[in-house]
């Protein structure tokens, strides 16, 4: 009787280590902050819908299910650490996001202090990536970059002597025009003039006056394509026919309708290059396009920001969310960096910006076209280009990983 009692605690323990060994490791969790309401909505939908297709090629590598969490902060700052401390509260491994630099800034705070990477595809600010926050990265360029690429076009290419430049008081808009100012100055060129406008005016006629009476060779934008939409429109309408130069916040489809082709036709913007130019790019932009239409401007970007986070958690196998757990995920993101594109920081080493001028017909969005190359990289061991390594991953995580 003692023998048999023994064999079957011996038999139940075995089936008890059985069970226990059958269960699912813990879903990953991965926060999604995109705006997903008015203007900005369709292009949120384009990143939820690439940070899906992220998901769905990188969850069989992990061997666990992938729980992707979606917020819209409202472009508040405040709403955005709303946002980011409900995403501690859920249990998250990590973030992508968020949209805007004023609001990544104050969620990067939260997440720093909770341990948890944070990813995102389209906050440009200087400032993200220099609060000494060790789990900040981005797969994206600063404006600092971004208006140095300007600035070289305006002053090498078009050769621009007097030069106005207006922004929309944002920190994206303020940074885009003060770092151009100083890139410009430093050639030598003239700055006319410094303007501000608010976000949501829409009547530049007088602005428009002022600028036509100072002559300027070369107008440059810091801001949004509303914004950049009504005043080329105007400036257009006055008569003035100096060249337009403005940053990746202007290069959409709305602008053109908001302005008019005729309007528009001639501008330059900066942007990474034409992911259509890229070879490991064109499976997802054709599996993007084919099933949800027009490939957005963030979706690459999206993808591979949800691509490296979970390499990273592939990498460091980390066995639940807690904040020393998820430490090695951010290790693991600092030391295996898309093969050394990223510096200490998370910043990309190299500039991923190049010059696009707005043409019916164009490669990227049927109306923006890229003229200028990808840029060299200056004493770095990066490859030729930043945007290169941030979309290695547009093959899946079947061709060459992040």
């Amino acid at each position: 009787m003692h023998r048999l009692c023994g064999w079957l605690a011996c038999l139940l323990s075995l089936l008890a280590a059985g069970a226990a060994a059958a269960q699912p490791l813990p879903s990953v969790k991965l926060g999604l902050v995109v705006p997903m309401a008015g203007e900005a909505g369709r292009v949120g939908l384009s990143m939820r819908r690439a940070a899906e297709l992220a998901v769905e090629d990188w969850a069989p590598r992990l061997d666990r299910k992938v729980e992707l969490i979606v917020k819209d902060d409202g472009f508040e700052p405040r709403q955005a650490v709303s946002v980011a401390e409900k995403l501690v509260q859920d249990g998250v491994w990590g973030v992508v996001g968020h949209f805007y630099s004023s609001s990544s800034i104050p969620a990067s705070a939260v997440y720093f202090q909770a341990g948890i990477p944070q990813v995102t595809p389209t906050s440009t600010h200087p400032r993200l990536t220099s609060q000494g926050f060790d789990t900040v990265f981005r797969v994206t360029g600063r404006d600092d970059q971004q208006a140095l690429t300007a600035a070289e076009f305006i002053v090498g290419r078009l050769r621009a002597r007097r030069v106005a430049v207006v922004h929309d008081r944002t920190e994206y808009g303020r940074t885009l025009a003060e770092a151009l100012i100083r890139a410009v100055e430093r050639a030598g060129r003239r700055v006319v003039c410094a303007e501000e406008i608010a976000q949501g005016d829409k009547e530049f006629g007088p602005l428009a006056s002022r600028l036509k009476a100072l002559e300027p060779d070369a107008i440059y934008f810091g801001g949004i394509f509303r914004e950049g939409g009504y005043l080329i429109r105007q400036i257009r309408q006055a008569g003035l026919v100096a060249a337009f130069v403005s940053g990746d916040g202007v290069l959409d489809p709305e602008f053109v309708k908001i302005a008019s082709e005729d309007a528009v036709t001639g501008v330059y913007l900066t942007f990474a290059p034409d992911p259509r130019l890229l070879p490991t790019a064109r499976p997802l932009i054709r599996r993007f396009e084919d099933r949800y239409g027009t490939l957005g401007p963030y979706v690459l970007y999206t993808y591979d920001a949800v691509g490296v986070l979970l390499r990273a958690i592939q990498v460091a196998k980390p066995e639940d969310g807690t904040r020393e757990e998820l430490r090695r995920v951010v290790r693991v993101l600092h030391t295996r960096p898309y093969e050394g594109a990223w510096d200490k920081n998370g910043d990309l080493i190299a500039s991923p910006y190049v010059v696009y001028v707005a043409k019916k017909g164009g490669s990227l969005q049927g109306w923006f076209e890229q003229v200028t190359g990808i840029p060299e990289v200056r004493g770095a061991k990066a490859r030729p280009s930043g945007l290169r390594r941030s979309r290695p991953s547009a093959a899946g995580p079947e061709g060459r990983t992040p």
